[in-house]
């Protein structure tokens, strides 16, 4: 199941000192709706600040041009000194896949980025990382060798012409470099040790590059051109060292994860446990440092609910809390999810889904325009999805039911995703409907005005159509979880089955909603596409719900 598409952007400035120039950069982002800036990072003694931006694709990728934009503005590199390589006022501005999207998409972002800055701001652009056109340009430090002093002869160079822009040097700004790559995590494992040697020997053995090969004198071997012999680590895409925090008066392993899906924190936190042990030190805990993605917190709180024998397919805040205890993230101090989460910093729960039970149903019973049966819809299906969840939390660990565990905690992960869609929705109707009443009252005083808002009504009506139809074409799916829940625990057929009913009844209902906003959009082509969509996947929800209920009503009564 698809999650709501989100991006990091991680521009870094060669401006450290000014505050004035800081904060125009940081206010050209902020500008734009739907991008959220994280976090401002300057440097004095690096003259450089870094800034972490994260929303969705396009209103990153506005932002960081607007950034980009000011930055080769205000900035000028002829008078910057500082310790951190730079070549651009903009040095470095990577795309980073947070979720609901992948790492091609990246790519795509920063290219377009790329070819958006060569033209219009007329500074040459290279791409790296991911996104680099050749190999010799996948690494930064490939890029800015030479740094910005010796860039005006790398541009003469054939062999390192810009992927985009002049290849002509701009003395005043500079050049860019755009790229995607996957999100790093930043990561510390606490022992109960102050002796680094420990700390080192510990990261040496889970990191990729490996550990030393050494004699029975202890002496690290070399091969014949004097480099040192490794044994393999561990981990891919994990980079560690050890050191001694004199704060914590503590060891810690210091670790980098370049790709974490490769190599997931849990598991490499797992395996440095067991090899402490052997070397007859204690994991206290672990440390996040900066921000970490939601799913890192989902895997890690599914994997161990897995080992205790569990469903995996909890709700989201109980997998981020049975992760951070398992992970030991309080140990040196608090942790927030709220903080420490991307997605939870950027995304609160709606108006609506805050709503108490009985807040919602009595705003729903009384005159005010929202919400209404859109919304209901959606509660419904979240509801449905809940109570497969349910079922296949109460089979996992009963006796007789070995056979179906797997079955039902993968039917469990993706029913509790379901859910949250479902949620969304409940917003996302009222949000839908509320633009278009904000519409009807745009201003059509002149022909000009008249068309612009007739234009704005139908957007907003098309907008109005296509919430309840994603919902009707997720309960098509939500219905496959349900079946499973119906193969679960048989003291809980009836909690299947009523999921079951209001799968009918969330499609049925957003059904309503589809053919009642499609009556008032004038494109043709737009109703038909919408409205055959619509009743191609009420027809499949009606037969499946017809045949499951049946499956119940003659399990109930038999």
């Amino acid at each position: 199941m698809s999650q709501p598409s989100l991006v990091e952007c991680v521009p870094n400035f060669s401006e450290g000192r000014d505050p004035k120039i800081i904060e125009a950069i940081a206010d050209a982002m902020r500008q734009v709706e739907g991008a959220s800036l994280l976090l401002v990072d300057p440097g004095h003694a690096t003259h450089r600040t870094v800034y972490t931006l994260v929303g969705p694709p396009e209103a990153v990728l506005e932002a960081a041009f607007r950034a980009i934009a000011t930055a080769v503005r205000l900035i000028d590199l002829r008078t910057h000194r500082g310790a951190h390589p730079r070549i651009g006022a903009c040095d470095v501005c990577p795309f980073v896949p947070v979720s609901g999207l992948s790492m091609d998409d990246c790519v795509a972002l920063a290219r377009r980025l790329g070819e958006r800055v060569g033209r219009e701001l007329d500074i040459p652009v290279y791409l790296y990382e991911e996104a680099a056109t050749r190999p010799e340009r996948r690494s930064l430090s490939d890029i800015r060798a030479g740094e910005y002093e010796g860039l005006e002869a790398r541009l003469k160079d054939p062999d390192w012409q810009p992927d985009f822009g002049p290849a002509a040097f701009r003395p005043r700004s500079g050049a860019t470099v755009i790229g995607a790559r996957p999100f790093l995590i930043a990561y510390n494992v606490n022992l109960n040790t102050r002796e680094k040697r420990k700390a080192s020997k510990i990261g040496a053995l889970v990191r990729e590059l490996g550990i030393a090969r050494r004699d029975a004198e202890g002496n690290a071997i070399r091969d014949e051109e004097g480099k040192l012999v490794r044994d393999p680590g561990m981990f891919r895409n994990v980079k560690a060292i050890g050191w001694f925090i004199p704060e914590y008066d503590r060891a810690q392993i210091s670790i980098n994860f370049t790709d974490w899906r490769v190599s997931p924190p849990h598991l490499v936190l797992d395996a440095v446990r067991r090899i402490a042990d052997d070397e007859g030190v204690v994991v206290t805990g672990s440390e996040l440092v900066g921000l970490v993605p939601l799913d890192a917190m989902l895997e890690a709180g599914r994997y161990y609910l897995s080992r205790q024998g569990q469903n995996p397919g909890a709700p989201e805040s109980e997998l981020i809390e049975v992760a951070i205890r398992s992970m030991g993230l309080r140990d040196l101090g608090p942790f927030d999810p709220d903080e420490r989460i991307i997605e939870r910093r950027i995304r609160r729960d709606g108006r609506l889904v805050s709503m108490t039970v009985r807040t919602f149903v009595d705003t729903l019973s009384s005159s005010a325009p929202a919400p209404g049966g859109g919304s209901v819809a959606a509660l419904c299906g979240a509801m449905a999805a809940a109570c497969a969840a349910m079922v296949g939390a109460v089979t996992t660990g009963k006796k007789g039911y070995e056979a179906s565990f797997e079955e039902q905690n993968q039917s469990a992960i993706r029913a509790q995703g379901l859910k949250e869609a479902f949620l969304a929705d409940i917003d996302h109707d009222t949000t839908a409907f509320d633009r278009l009443m904000a519409c009807f009252g745009l201003p059509k005083a002149t022909a000009e005005e008249a068309e612009a808002r007739d234009r704005a009504i139908q957007e907003a009506t098309q907008g109005a159509a296509l919430v309840p139809l994603g919902v009707l074409e997720r309960c098509v799916e939500a219905l496959e979880v349900a079946e499973v829940a119906l193969r679960g625990n048989a003291n809980a057929r009836s909690d299947a089955g009523v999921a079951t009913l209001l799968l009918g009844a969330a499609a049925e209902g957003a059904w309503y909603n589809v053919r009642i906003n499609c009556k008032n959009v004038a494109d043709p082509d737009f109703v038909a596409e919408v409205v055959g969509r619509a009743d191609r996947a009420l027809e499949a929800v009606i037969r499946r719900r017809d045949a499951l209920t049946a499956s119940v009503r003659g399990f109930l009564v038999s």
